[in-house]
Parts: structure tokens; C-alpha cells; sequence
């Protein structure tokens, strides 16, 4: 009895507080107030900094290569000085983009396989002794005239597999050699060989050279030139006034179609002509133009001869491969009468070598041929 009482007053007193609380008036919710007016002043809109220019050199090239420290005090440290060589400063494959300061006891100085842009005078100040600079596969575009002032004793220059665009102007007098080769040449400017008596060796292989920058003039003054390399350009005819004492003259894979037929008139030491890889055609070839007493090897293959071309009897290889020649006469091509007295073998033709593959021809070799070269110990058919 006393435990229901109590339940009932409990609940009694839960609907009191519930009914109060109903009761009870509701908040109405606040206006918000208004931020007082600033007198602060809009933001700057500042241009963003200017970007800086990309770098000239490509990201991609590995750092410069530096060596330990050399006995020699002035040996740049991107170079390495051998004690056993004191005249000599290697800096090939260094990964170099500039030529450091080259000491002046220096006489061969090796700069190549490097990442080199430009030849510039200063580094060579000191460098009066130099006889031998080798720059080759690097970037070369451009070399100031001046360095070539700084090194007046220079006898071998390679700067081969560059990026020039012209021959070098105001080059050493007295140059022996001078490699050009695989460049970007298509320019010699007029006296760029002026005085260069002594130069006997002249690669131009691999540029964009054409007749129109061949002039008669070009070559005029190198009187003891021996080899020169014209292969891989763009001449359509024979270079014009190359020196007469020759010994090498190369014109493979150019898109030389004739041969003037007095053009090796006057030649005293060609020893060896090379003219694969052109358009040469019985046309314009004469048929003696090759009958050089002084000739030892002729290259004619990749071209369009029909026949064999007339030679001298001290031609000792003869290059015809690849060509459309249909048949081959001992008769006609021998430099001697088949009839005459060849048992002394040192008055028979002196044909070693003999190439005639890729041709119209099919075995066996004429009888006529061998009866005329006794010394051939080779042939290709």
C-alpha cells in the first residue's frame, strides 16, 4: 500500500514540472549585428615576379668531371696533368661546357668528348707553345679569331664532329693538319687557306659543301697538300683548282655525274682516287680520264658505269662493284698488247685486286683477262 502511494505522488509531481516547463515563453532568436565599417584599405594585387630564363645548357649534362690535385700547380682542376707527360693537358671526357685556362708549358692539348659551345681567346692567353689541339666531338658552333692569334705555332688542329658552319677564319700559317669533318659546313669564306703553305692533310668530310662554295681559288695556295677529303657533301662536279701534287683525293657519296676529260692533266703524285657513291656514267666518263701512270687504287663503285673504264698498267686495285656493267674484255681494257712478251712478270700489269660484284656478270672469267694480269690475285665477279 505505502509503495503505490509513493509511485502515484512521483508521477504526480513529473506532470507538474512537464506542465510548467510548457509553460515557460520561447526565446526569439537575435538579429545579427552588423560589423562596423573598417577603414582598411583592398589588398594590392602585385604581378607575380617575372620567371627567370630557362638555362642555356640543357639540364641533361651530368656535371663536370673533376680530378684530384696535381703536382703541377697551374693544372686546371677539370684537366688532369700526367708528371710523365709535364707538356700535355688532358681534359677529354670531362663533361666540360667551357675550355679552362691552359697553362703555358702546354704543347698537346686533348679537348674532346665534351660538351663545348664555343672557343673563346681568353684560355689561351697563355698558350703560345701549343702545337697539337684536338676539340673534336663536342658542340662547337662558333671560335673567335682571335685564338688562333694566341697560338701562331699550331701544326695539327681536329675538330672534327662539331656543329661549325663555316671553315675558321685567320688559321695558323704554318697548320700541317687541319680535320673538319662532320660538321655543319657549307661556307668557306674567301683566303680562309691563305698562306697555308704547309698543310698537307684537309678533311672537309661530311658537310654541306656544293660547287658554288668550291671556288678555283679555294685551294690555290696549299702547294704541299697530299690528301683531301671532300666525301659526303653535295658537289655535282670535280673540285676546281686542286693543288698537282696530290696524293689522296676522296669524293665518295657526293652527286658527281662528270668528269672533265683532261681534269687529272698535269697530276704528278695521285696515287689514289676514290668515287664510290656518285652518278657517274659512261657518259661522263672519258674513256682514258683514269690512265694515270702515277694511279695505285680506283674506286668507282655504287655508280652507273656500263664498261670498264681504260687504266694505266701500275693500277694495282680497281674498285667496280655495284655498277650495271654487262661484260668485261681483257682485249680492250688491258694497258698492254696481249700479244706482246709478258714472261718477265715485272713488265705485266701490276692488277692485284679486282672487284666486280654487283654487276651483269656471271662466271667464269674471261681467259683474256687473266692472260693480260698475271699478278691478280683477287677477283670479285
Amino acid at each position: 500500500m505505502r509503495v503505490s502511494v509513493g509511485l502515484f505522488s512521483a508521477l504526480a509531481l513529473f506532470l507538474l514540472i512537464g506542465a510548467a516547463l510548457s509553460q515557460r515563453p520561447r526565446l526569439k532568436p537575435r538579429k545579427p549585428t552588423k560589423r562596423p565599417t573598417t577603414t582598411r584599405k583592398p589588398p594590392v594585387h602585385r604581378p607575380p615576379p617575372p620567371m627567370q630564363p630557362e638555362p642555356q645548357e640543357p639540364t641533361d649534362f651530368p656535371p663536370p668531371i673533376l680530378g684530384p690535385p696535381s703536382v703541377f700547380p697551374d693544372c686546371p682542376r677539370e684537366c688532369f696533368c700526367s708528371p710523365s707527360y709535364p707538356n700535355a693537358l688532358n681534359c677529354e671526357n670531362r663533361n666540360l661546357r667551357r675550355i679552362p685556362l691552359i697553362p703555358s708549358r702546354t704543347h698537346y692539348l686533348y679537348l674532346q668528348n665534351n660538351f663545348i659551345s664555343e672557343v673563346t681567346a681568353d684560355p689561351f692567353r697563355n698558350a703560345t707553345e701549343l702545337r697539337w689541339v684536338n676539340m673534336a666531338n663536342n658542340r662547337i658552333q662558333r671560335i673567335d679569331k682571335q685564338v688562333f692569334e694566341k697560338v701562331p705555332g699550331l701544326l695539327y688542329l681536329y675538330m672534327q664532329r662539331n656543329q661549325l658552319k663555316e671553315v675558321p677564319s685567320a688559321l695558323p700559317a704554318g697548320l700541317e693538319q687541319l680535320r673538319l669533318g662532320r660538321n655543319l659546313i657549307s661556307k668557306i669564306p674567301p683566303g680562309a687557306f691563305s698562306k697555308m703553305e704547309h698543310l698537307t692533310l684537309l678533311d672537309l668530310y661530311h658537310n654541306q659543301l656544293s660547287d658554288s662554295d668550291l671556288g678555283k681559288n679555294t685551294f690555290r695556295d696549299l702547294k704541299n697538300l697530299m690528301q683531301l677529303n671532300l666525301a659526303h657533301n653535295i658537289l655535282k662536279k670535280m673540285p676546281a683548282g686542286v693543288p698537282s701534287g696530290l696524293i689522296q683525293l676522296f669524293l665518295d657519296k657526293n652527286r658527281i655525274n662528270d668528269i672533265p676529260r683532261d681534269y687529272f692533266n698535269g697530276f704528278t703524285k695521285l696515287a689514289f682516287v676514290r668515287l664510290n657513291y656518285n652518278q657517274l656514267s659512261d657518259k661522263g666518263v672519258p674513256k682514258t680520264v683514269f690512265n694515270i701512270s702515277t694511279l695505285l687504287d680506283l674506286q668507282l663503285s655504287h655508280n652507273q658505269l656500263a664498261s670498264v673504264p681504260l687504266f694505266n698498267g701500275h693500277l694495282e686495285h680497281l674498285h667496280l662493284n655495284d655498277n650495271s656493267i654487262e661484260s668485261i674484255n681483257g682485249t680492250q681494257i688491258c694497258p698492254y698488247s696481249l700479244h706482246a712478251d709478258l714472261s718477265d712478270l715485272s713488265l705485266a700489269p701490276r692488277l692485284r685486286y679486282l672487284r666486280l660484284d654487283g654487276n651483269h656478270l656471271h662466271p667464269p672469267i674471261p681467259l683474256d683477262v687473266i692472260m693480260c694480269f698475271r699478278h691478280l690475285h683477287s677477283i670479285v665477279i
